[in-house]
């Protein structure tokens, strides 16, 4: 059975979509663009920034979920200038450093709101939190 998550902790869905889905046994994220949760867009600060904005997102959808960035099966990242790569994957390294999910990265041609990177994931649900 499907459950909508929705937490203050992370930015509002500012469309026809939830923040995350989740099942008995997944959980979903819709993709996050660094807005804050008061709605301040980071629409000018350097890549690492917006991916660092981006990773905070998720990791509070997913804590509201019952899981954590620890279950984190798989990621997808959006960046809106392939280049921007290895300054997004140095900050995301510090998220996800031991064991990191499965991940693509992929170049497109805009992003919601002009920002420079969207990131999505999709976690186990960790029955112990």
């Amino acid at each position: 059975m499907k459950e909508i998550i929705h937490t203050d902790d992370a930015p509002a869905a500012v469309g026809a979509y939830s923040q995350a889905t989740t099942t008995d046994e997944l959980v979903f994220t819709a993709g996050q663009i660094p807005l804050t949760p008061d709605g301040d867009l980071l629409v000018d600060a350097p890549v690492a920034d917006q991916t660092e904005q981006a990773l905070a997102n998720i990791d509070a959808v997913l804590r509201e979920a019952g899981a954590g960035l620890g279950d984190v099966l798989k990621v997808t990242v959006f960046l809106d200038d392939i280049d921007d790569f290895d300054e997004m994957n140095e900050t995301y390294a510090d998220f996800f450093d031991d064991e990191p999910p499965a991940r693509s990265a992929v170049g497109v041609d805009a992003l919601p709101k002009g920002v420079a990177v969207e990131i999505e994931a999709v976690a186990a649900k960790d029955r112990s939190h």
